[in-house]
């Protein structure tokens, strides 16, 4: 028997949702709320299998109710519903753990189905999400580290651009030919969408300034 928690701040929602989930043989709804509070203190207590969160609520999110909630609970599968398709509410909810995200257009019968996915824990994102989802990461790493994008040697070539050295000197330094590494600054202005050699050296010379070199 799958267990169920529904949360959704509309009455007439989670009623509709419960009836349509209780008329299955292997789904029984234990509990319900229609806020982010009573479902955090809930949800704990009750140990349901899957948690069908709404995403807006008057006091806050389903994303940070599943957040919280599977902090305790890492094995709760959280159903993400929602009015709206919203690609910042989805990242959201992928970050905080949920399993699926599905919108309240769905029919009934993919919604049940929807929620025995995700009992049994598989996941409900599409590739193309996934996609998305592991894109926006990049960029996060990126803002987190502005050289993510580059190769070693291209890290290498980008400090001592810092130091003030010439492609010749560089390439003096590395062995390599001058016309490789005028190939490798290009890329890496490029990786780091820069147009001038000065703007790379200021990065170095700051860069080298946070690790307290």
């Amino acid at each position: 028997m799958i267990r169920v928690f529904l949360l959704d701040d509309h009455e007439v929602v989670r009623r509709g949702v419960a009836a349509l989930l209780e008329a299955e043989d292997d789904i029984e709804v234990i509990g319900e709320a229609g806020t982010a509070e009573s479902a955090i203190a809930r949800i704990p207590a009750l140990k349901p299998d899957v948690a069908v969160l709404d995403v807006r609520l008057p006091d806050g999110s389903g994303v940070d109710v599943c957040r919280e909630v599977r902090s305790w609970m890492p094995e709760l599968a959280c159903l993400m519903l929602t009015s709206f398709a919203d690609d910042e509410a989805l990242f959201d909810a992928v970050m905080a753990g949920a399993s699926g995200y599905v919108l309240k257009q769905i029919h009934g019968s993919d919604l049940v189905g929807a929620v025995r996915t995700v009992a049994s824990g598989q996941s409900l994102l599409d590739p193309q999400t996934t996609a998305t989802m592991l894109q926006r990461l990049r960029e996060q790493a990126e803002k987190r580290d502005p050289l993510a994008a580059l190769s070693e040697q291209e890290r290498h070539i980008l400090e001592l651009i810092g130091e003030g050295l010439t492609n010749r000197q560089i390439g003096e330094r590395l062995y390599l030919a001058e016309k490789t590494v005028k190939n490798y600054v290009s890329n890496l202005l490029s990786k780091l969408n820069m147009q001038r050699r000065t703007q790379a050296a200021a990065l170095a010379a700051r860069l080298k300034v946070n690790r307290g070199e």
